[in-house]
């Protein structure tokens, strides 16, 4: 028969087992809960979560957060009361996104306001949130954007500025907006396209025939 000191030692093995493979699968659930209820912006739940210990900086696979996942799909009061946590704000995934980034691509003006707001980043390396803005065509995004001090003068990895991007996809207000902040005219990216001749490419003949003036515009204030 087992002496009874190693019968209590074995239960006390099998239990801690037991328990550590409970918490285990309560943390799988509350991992995956937190990501689904940051997307469905199930505000309570999450919040609920984070009292009971998620981090507030809980990322997907992809490296988003919950407050990417949030800001990506519009979801206002989830976003106010992530920031409350004090989340990494201006965190960037795997793709180089920041919540910024996507609420300004998914053109979620009231969350770019909250987000501008809580101190996010608008100025970085790679791709940014004023180039999203003037791919997409987001005017009012851009305005804002630019009040922050937004760079006209910044590059994306493919050499293309906000500028160029905005003229290649036919948006003509955000073309004014970006002209009035003194964007290049004649800066090319790595196809060799500047802003006109992108323009042009793509039958967008009336932000051509924009940027066209503004160049003599320009020279002619020059030569004053």
């Amino acid at each position: 028969m087992p002496k009874p000191i190693e019968s209590i030692k074995r239960l006390v093995v099998s239990a801690v087992l037991v328990s550590s493979l409970c918490s285990t699968a309560v943390l799988a659930d509350s991992y995956e809960d937190a990501l689904s209820s940051a997307r469905r912006g199930d505000t309570p739940q999450l919040m609920q979560l984070i009292a009971r210990g998620v981090d507030p900086d809980t990322v997907d696979a992809q490296g988003s957060s919950l407050l990417m996942l949030a800001a990506r799909e519009g979801n206002l009061d989830t976003v106010r009361e992530l920031l409350k946590h004090r989340p990494k704000v201006s965190l960037r995934n795997m793709a180089g996104d920041s919540a910024l980034m996507l609420a300004v691509l998914k053109g979620e003006t009231a969350v770019v306001d909250v987000l501008l707001q809580a101190g996010a980043e608008v100025n970085h390396d790679g791709w940014t949130p004023l180039m999203y803005a003037a791919f997409e065509g987001h005017t009012e995004i851009a305005d804002r954007l630019l009040a922050r001090n937004a760079d006209v003068g910044a590059l994306a990895p493919n050499g293309s500025s906000a500028l160029m991007l905005a003229a290649r996809n036919g948006h003509i207000d955000v073309v004014r907006r970006l002209l009035k902040a003194g964007a290049d005219l004649d800066r090319k990216n790595d196809a060799g396209f500047t802003a006109e001749s992108w323009a042009l490419e793509n039958g967008n003949t009336d932000i051509a025939g924009l940027l066209r003036a503004e160049r003599d515009r320009r020279q002619a204030a020059g030569a004053r």
